[in-house]
């Protein structure tokens, strides 16, 4: 009986430890698709039912106080550190999809979709899209 209580509870571990790399909370580094480059570190958290994305750091330390000069409505020249740019996104199967992600270089507000990738469970894939026409960049989980 206690051989069975240990492979129990190792087995309940296991899954636990899969479905949270499997997750799509949590930091994430965002990498510009356009550049490659590093640019922050973004914590996708769930609130009220729904996920929503708020940048936590910025990675060039030259642009932290840089303000979304070019958004509309109450982002409009705010801080883009502590600024919640994903939001209202609701699970759908694998995914997560029905919000919004917000590119505050260019003030622009897309429709997003989120998911894990099936290969590798350290990177997020993350869509904006408008209509047809879509951009998807790779974010890298935060260990």
């Amino acid at each position: 009986m206690n051989k069975k209580f240990l492979v129990t509870v190792f087995m309940a571990v296991l899954v636990g430890v899969s479905a949270q790399a499997q997750s799509v909370f949590g930091k994430w580094k965002t990498i510009d698709d356009e550049t490659g480059k590093e640019k922050s570190i973004v914590n996708i958290y769930e609130e009220n039912g729904k996920v929503y994305g708020k940048v936590v750091e910025i990675l060039n330390k030259d642009r932290v106080d840089v303000v979304c000069d070019k958004c509309e409505g109450d982002k409009k020249n705010k801080k883009v550190l502590g600024m919640v740019i994903i939001e209202d996104l609701k699970k759908d199967g694998d995914e997560y999809e029905g919000g919004t992600i917000l590119d505050p270089e260019k003030g622009k507000e897309y429709k997003c979709k989120i998911w894990v990738d099936e290969d590798n469970s350290d990177i997020l894939n993350v869509r904006g899209y408008i209509a047809f026409l879509f951009r998807t960049q790779e974010w890298h989980r935060v260990k």
